[in-house]
Formats: C-alpha cells, structure tokens, sequence
C-alpha cells in the first residue's frame, strides 16, 4: 500500500523525521511530498526543503521525495495510486486543523487519513518554531 506524507517542510524538523521513520514501517511505500500552502509563506526554496528530505530518508528504502505545488492533494493522490495520506499530530488543535480536510479528501477521492501521534519528546516542536530558534542564533547577544 502505498502512502503520501505531505506537508510544507519549511523546514524539515525532528518532529517530520520522526512520524516519517514510523510511517515507513507500516507502509509498502511511503512518498514525502513538498505541497504548497497558501496559508503559510514559504521560507525555504523547495529545491532545499527536497535535499532536506532526501537526506532524513537516506536509510528509508521504501520512501521516495516529490513536490506538488499546483492543484489538490487528492488530485496527486490519485494521478499516484494512493490510497491513504499520513499526517502527524501534536495534539487536540492539530487534530482539529485535519479533520475538516481529511473528511474533504475521502469524500473528493475516498482517500483515507491515517493519523500517527507525535511523540512526546518532540510535540513541542514545530516548523515556526525551529525557524524562530534559527533566527536567534543569527541575532547578537547584548
């Protein structure tokens, strides 16, 4: 079976490596995806995000590395051969984000979501966070 991980990546964290590992031992397959999303400004080029995710799948055998950035995730899904999207959440508001839109994409393509849980070493972090710790290390100390 075949699974798309999608997301912006921008930047790849921990926290992506983490649930991509996990999906790679349940899934035949598993493709990590740059998607566009138009709620977030894009910090990275996704040529680097692709390198980023190329190197944290270097000893994933059954994951491959794409980008979609026109059209629907459902859209690729299909185009794809794939039947189910993975997502990470960090708890209840990360649920409550994909829901609406894992609803939306099995009633579009019966295209089912399968949820891993974040693990709790790593809940914490997120892509705007490693972004802002990554500015302050650039910003002098007074």
């Amino acid at each position: 079976m075949r699974a798309l991980f999608p997301g912006s990546f921008d930047p790849v964290t921990q926290g992506h490596q983490d649930i991509l590992r996990r999906a790679a031992l349940l899934f035949d397959e598993v493709v990590v995806c740059v998607m566009s999303n138009s709620n977030k400004a894009g910090r990275l080029p996704i040529t680097e995000r692709l390198d980023r995710l190329r190197a944290a799948a270097t000893d994933l055998n059954n994951v491959t590395v794409d980008s979609h950035t026109g059209g629907l995730l459902v859209d690729y899904c299909r185009r794809g051969g794939i039947d189910v999207v993975i997502r990470g959440v960090r708890g209840v508001p990360d649920l409550d984000y994909e829901m609406p839109m894992a609803r939306m994409n099995h009633e579009l393509a019966g295209i089912e979501t399968f949820f891993i849980a974040a693990d709790p070493a790593l809940a914490h972090i997120s892509s705007t966070l490693v972004t802002t710790m990554s500015r302050q290390d650039r910003v002098p100390q007074r």
